[in-house]
């Protein structure tokens, strides 16, 4: 009999222990910014106010996780109307015919305590490439309803001519590197 108790233990905890556990981002404590450069003298910030982060999971450090992001591509925001439907427009986004961007990592590796690098698919403007950001892990915490929630900050750059994005503006008007930073409280 303690055999047979053993045996369902060691698979109970075999099977708890890779339980997956999907977090999603907590909308009013979450924001995805991105900056460009602007003739080579000013830096032009903007965010997109639309978008869910989801992060699955089997590991309380994070270590294997698998994010998946989602936005809607027409909620950009520059703080200028004129701008922001410029950037909505055939020439840059083309919000009409790519109305989401998407982001799935590939792979998460530990590069520091609480740092990764998150490697994924960005399919932004019609085009699929690979990209590397950089993950902190910045720790779980009690929120007000005394729910856990996890935090994350992503920083990094990618080239807007590898998405064919803006393609009629060269790199002396509007950079190419586009730095990319998301911050956000996820909740299980």
């Amino acid at each position: 009999m303690k055999k047979i108790i053993l045996i369902l233990s060691a698979v109970f905890l075999t099977a708890t222990g890779f339980s997956q556990t999907t977090w999603t981002n907590d909308k009013m404590h979450s924001k995805l910014t991105f900056t460009v450069n602007h003739l080579g003298i000013s830096d032009i910030f903007g965010l997109f106010k639309d978008f869910t982060v989801k992060a699955t999971t089997t590991k309380p450090d994070f270590s294997d996780a698998v994010f998946e992001l989602t936005a809607d591509v027409a909620s950009i925001n520059t703080e200028v109307e004129m701008r922001d439907n410029h950037l909505k427009s055939a020439d840059f986004f083309d919000v009409a015919t790519y109305p989401k961007m998407t982001f799935k990592s590939t792979s998460i590796k530990n590069v520091g305590k609480d740092k990764y690098q998150l490697t994924g698919d960005l399919t932004l403007h019609g085009v699929t490439k690979s990209v590397t950001l950089d993950l902190w892990y910045r720790g779980t915490a009690a929120n007000q309803s005394k729910k856990e929630v996890a935090g994350f900050q992503l920083t990094g750059k990618i080239d807007r001519s590898d998405f064919g994005i803006g393609g009629k503006f060269p790199a002396a008007a509007i950079s190419n590197d586009v730095w990319i930073k998301a911050d956000g409280e996820f909740g299980k």
